[in-house]
């Protein structure tokens, strides 16, 4: 649940974190959920939500707790790499299984962080206290938006780990989940005559795609509409609006897949490397008995494959891309595919 951001706190240094790994740092078992749910709340902050990128399952020091304590009045507070809903889900299970109602009112808390940050429109930002440039924008990368959404879903749906909320607070997470429908709805991108899919982030007044960070334009973007097509598809009564939704992206992703090729890691030599050492590249292979794929992004209204720089410079392909984004960014997806795997057996059963 946690492992995306525990890779970042590891491997990705950043001297803005409250707390940084110690060497060799010891980690609970994952069936030591109690004391990983007392670090969850050490790291939530006063306004309900959490940080990105620490280790829940980390066995912290006196002083990196005294640390976390400091810095519950900050407020750089998020949904990104899969923070906060997820926060949410654990302690919600936590308190099924041990009824200590500590868990339960930080679980609430968070709910409260959730409702506050969406806006009218129905979208989340990245970040909430509002911060400045892209982060401000409605957020479909990392699954921002699915995963708040299936948080929702499941209380709404009764879920086991979720029965202690009343009948009152149910009814202001429907409203956030029925504007949530609302603005997939309204963000599905249609610029060449029908519906496509969705951009990693949406403007959150006019609804367009906008740019994320520098190597992120405004694009279709095939990786993030998959997973939250895959969320729709697991909506028990679609409405008609929905079911046009899947429809339309699941044609689209149908028209946009690429055969042909492969796409492999392969060791470079010293001085063909950027980093002047030995290291990996990625190249486009031809192979006639490859799968299909999908580029991570594709042109507005050319819905051409499409990828981008550090200077925010567009390309064409994958060997245009400097050599520390095409092997440190996931240009490629086959997410897609598991979207019209399911397609089938999912249109069977609505009623159109």
């Amino acid at each position: 649940m946690f492992s995306d951001a525990s890779n970042h706190w590891y491997h990705i240094a950043d001297n803005k974190n409250i707390i940084q790994p110690a060497p060799d740092q010891p980690r609970y078992k994952a069936d030591e959920y109690a004391a990983i749910a007392d670090n969850i709340l050490l790291y939530q902050k006063n306004n309900g939500g959490w940080p990105k990128n620490y280790d829940m399952q980390a066995i912290l020091t006196p002083q990196q707790k005294e640390a976390l304590l400091a810095a519950k009045a900050e407020t750089h507070t998020t949904f990104d790499n899969r923070t906060t809903y997820s926060h949410v889900a654990y302690l919600s299970q936590v308190y099924t299984l041990t009824h200590d109602d500590k868990y339960k009112q930080a679980a609430l808390k968070g709910f409260d962080y959730i409702l506050e940050a969406q806006y009218d429109n129905g979208g989340w930002p990245q970040y909430y206290p509002l911060e400045k440039k892209y982060s401000r924008h409605i957020t479909y990368n990392d699954d921002v938006f699915a995963g708040i959404m299936i948080l929702l879903k499941n209380v709404l749906e009764n879920k086991p780990d979720y029965t202690y909320i009343d009948d009152n607070y149910r009814k202001r997470l429907q409203k956030a989940f029925d504007k949530g429908l609302d603005c997939i709805v309204k963000t599905q991108i249609n610029d060449a005559g029908s519906p496509t899919a969705w951009c990693q982030q949406h403007d959150e007044v006019t609804l367009a795609p906008a740019w994320a960070r520098a190597f992120e334009p405004p694009c279709i973007c095939s990786a993030e509409s998959a997973k939250l097509v895959l969320f729709l598809m697991s909506l028990p009564n679609p409405s008609k609006e929905i079911i046009a939704a899947v429809q339309s992206a699941a044609t689209w992703f149908n028209q946009s897949k690429i055969t042909g090729i492969t796409i492999k890691t392969v060791k470079v030599s010293a001085d063909s490397s950027s980093t002047g050492k030995a290291y990996t590249d990625k190249v486009v292979v031809a192979d006639a008995q490859a799968a299909p794929v999908w580029t991570r992004y594709y042109e507005l209204k050319t819905h051409r494959p499409m990828f981008c720089n550090r200077d925010s410079k567009v390309v064409y392909s994958l060997a245009e891309v400097e050599h520390e984004r095409r092997v440190g960014y996931a240009w490629y997806s086959n997410e897609p595919q598991k979207v019209l795997d399911k397609y089938d057996n999912w249109l069977k059963k609505q009623k159109i």
